[in-house]
């Protein structure tokens, strides 16, 4: 699959806008995002919406509390886990759909017409078994039993996702979003690169077409590089440094025929003032030069390249939103026609 990827800088987004009419979201993905559209997350719609809560149901004790989630252990919680356990060795994915209360967004695509692609996401192992609490208020990641119940969850929303991903649209990319990844190595992350990578595989495996993992900060990046992904995703308006410090790795990737997706138009209003299409074209291409330099040719790279905003747009205006899309969309163009004339 990963030396058949070709995207050739084609603009798409992270997920989150700040909207919360899913058509409105739509009409804007689609007028801009054309050669890879996405469904659109609408944290400020519900809270149902937010990026953990999102893909909780169906976990076993799950309790919701405005933004929080954690976990109750009632009298049938043991006898749910050993289902939960079962329904992921044998890929039953039944029990595990995401509903239109908690992605309108995704459900609206059924209301489009057929597309030739969609891009998906869903909210990665480590960053959710963060954010979702034990009684005792500690992340579930840390309880070696809950910890490998969340990666083989997430993997079948994420394969009840792509199934319904390809019901509307010819073919599929899905991305694990991981932003607490940006901790490794931290007291926050108590947890070992070994743990990390098996149960972020674990969830990978659920994903049958393109996948990728998405972190919007600087990390060990070559922990995510030697991941079972066709695709890296990061914050490339930030931390561009910190990835190219992995030079080797970074190589052997995008010689194995995968595909960085760049993070090059900020998500933030302030510094979006400051940026054109003319300083974000230098941008990329400085972003671009280091590894020509090492062998890598330019069409290579924009022919294994993708073009998104550094990460989610849910807490920008609607007018920052329109900016930031017609940003991607000319830079995509220009920069095909630059280096694919």
């Amino acid at each position: 699959m990963a030396n058949k990827l070709t995207f050739n800088c084609a603009a798409t987004m992270i997920g989150s806008v700040p909207y919360t009419d899913p058509g409105k979201a739509w009409k804007k993905i689609d007028k801009y995002l054309k050669d890879l559209p996405v469904w659109p997350q609408l944290p400020m719609r519900s809270n149902l919406e937010n990026m953990y809560i999102q893909y909780s149901q169906g976990f076993p004790g799950v309790a919701i509390d405005g933004q929080k989630i954690s976990i109750e252990r009632g009298a049938s919680f043991d006898q749910a886990l050993e289902r939960l356990y079962s329904d992921s060795s044998e890929e039953k994915l039944d029990n595990y759909g995401i509903s239109k209360e908690y992605a309108a967004g995704l459900h609206h695509l059924s209301s489009v017409p057929s597309l030739p692609v969609i891009k998906g996401q869903i909210t990665g192992p480590i960053s959710w078994g963060l954010c979702v609490t034990d009684d005792a208020g500690r992340g579930i990641i840390y309880d070696e039993t809950l910890a490998d119940a969340v990666a083989g969850f997430l993997k079948l929303k994420a394969r009840w996702q792509e199934e319904f991903l390809l019901s509307v649209a010819g073919r599929s990319v899905m991305f694990v979003d991981e932003p607490y990844l940006t901790s490794l190595g931290s007291a926050f992350v108590a947890l070992s690169n070994e743990q990390v990578s098996a149960l972020i595989t674990e969830t990978l495996s659920g994903i049958k077409g393109p996948k990728g993992i998405h972190c919007c900060g600087g990390t060990d990046w070559s922990l995510l590089l030697k991941l079972p992904i066709d695709i890296l995703s990061f914050d490339a308006y930030n931390y561009v440094d910190s990835l190219l410090c992995y030079e080797a790795d970074l190589t052997s990737f995008i010689n194995a025929g995968k595909v960085i997706a760049w993070g090059i138009v900020p998500n933030d209003e302030e510094t979006l003032k400051k940026e054109s299409l003319s300083s974000l074209m230098d941008r990329f291409g400085e972003a671009l030069a280091p590894l020509t330099r090492c062998g890598i040719s330019i069409k290579k790279l924009v022919a294994q390249s993708i073009v998104t905003p550094s990460c989610g747009l849910a807490s920008l205006s609607d007018d920052a939103v329109e900016e930031v899309l017609t940003l991607l969309a000319q830079l995509s163009e220009k920069t095909r026609s630059k280096y694919n004339p």
